[in-house]
């Protein structure tokens, strides 16, 4: 899936608005001063107002009458979207919302994942199995290499969510990517993480051997697995921000 908004331009000011206020540069509440901003981007007020619709159309502005354009509230914003979801990841940032929002998204995967395997070890085609058996095949070919080893395992989750052939749970990629890609950039940089390889193998192995229950245990495992690596990677910044508790 190709984010909108990296498309041009237009995708740019998108992009610039919504990480200041996902960074809380603009914080919840605030009225954005549209002169200013138009001459900061140096774009046109057409241009500006054309992307904070599409900011609007996510639950993150909105406009009214003696107010002007303010940022809404957090509970408001449309936090399941790919795009929110991707620039909240990929600004750079520590913060504890950035943490809670990595953690939910763990919890998410931990309901769907789980079941979804469940499925796909029923349903599986032999296409399906092709398409797994790539992505494990990628994924040790990128041992080495961090970029591809997260785009070959995005592709096994992607491949197991087809294989359910569900449209809704296969729409749940769109969720489930984006917390995952962030993590395994943080994970496969780190020389601490566990060879995922075996985990993977695992689950492929139950879902082609048709078995619901072992392909469910060996994504709990995997899931399992991919908290640890986490927690050993972070743990230690933040004992070191908390006196070491």
């Amino acid at each position: 899936m190709t984010p909108y908004a990296r498309r041009g331009v237009h995708g740019q000011i998108v992009e610039a608005l919504a990480r200041r206020i996902l960074g809380g540069e603009i914080p919840e509440g605030a009225t954005l001063d549209l002169v200013a901003l138009q001459s900061e981007l140096d774009v046109s007020l057409t241009a500006l107002r054309e992307s904070l619709k599409v900011l609007a159309a996510k639950g993150m502005v909105d406009a009214r009458q003696k107010r002007g354009t303010f940022v809404r509230s957090r509970a408001d914003w449309n936090l399941l979207d790919a795009d929110v979801l991707r620039w909240q990841f990929e600004g750079g940032r520590k913060t504890e919302a950035d943490r809670a929002l990595l953690q939910n998204l763990a919890e998410v995967r931990a309901i769907i994942e789980p079941a979804a395997v469940r499925l796909a070890a029923e349903r599986r085609t032999e296409a399906d199995l092709a398409a797994l058996d790539e992505a494990i095949a990628a994924m040790d070919r990128a041992e080495s290499d961090p970029a591809h080893a997260v785009d070959a395992d995005l592709a096994f989750h992607r491949a197991l969510l087809t294989a359910t052939h569900n449209e809704l749970l296969e729409r749940m990629e769109m969720v489930i990517e984006s917390g995952l890609a962030h993590r395994d950039r943080i994970v496969h940089s780190s020389p601490h993480s566990e060879d995922p390889l075996p985990a993977h193998r695992a689950v492929l192995d139950a879902v082609r051997q048709r078995d619901p229950s072992a392909a469910e245990a060996a994504m709990r495992a995997l899931l399992e697995q991919a908290g640890r690596d986490l927690d050993r990677i972070e743990t230690p910044d933040d004992m070191k921000g908390s006196g070491g508790k």
